[in-house]
């Protein structure tokens, strides 16, 4: 299972719509440390399935999720929980530091 892509669209509603905890990668095509992270993203949202929701979102085509969240610097990791952020890592984490943050 990949990672899911969320919108300004989706965003609220996927949130909304789970008692799991979500971790969401906010990022751009552009970004380098974005792109090695990515294989990073989706094994987790292989390895979390059942466990934790792992999201994606493109900054460039979401700014109103990028402005809404004051993202200032990509790739920043948010996790939410019952809808509220709770944890923020911002530049390329290991594996290790974002399973722990889903705990």
């Amino acid at each position: 299972m990949s990672a899911l892509h969320l919108n300004d669209e989706n965003f609220d509603a996927t949130l909304k719509n789970t008692d799991l905890p979500v971790l969401v990668d906010f990022w751009a095509p552009w970004c380098g440390p974005c792109k090695m992270l990515g294989p990073v993203i989706d094994e987790l949202a292989t390895e979390q399935t059942g466990r934790a929701l792992v999201a994606k979102v493109d900054i460039d085509s979401a700014p109103g999720l990028a402005s809404r969240f004051g993202i200032s610097s990509i790739p920043t990791l948010m996790v939410f929980k019952n809808g509220e952020a709770v944890k923020t890592l911002r530049g390329l984490q290991p594996k290790s530091a974002l399973t722990a943050a889903l705990g």
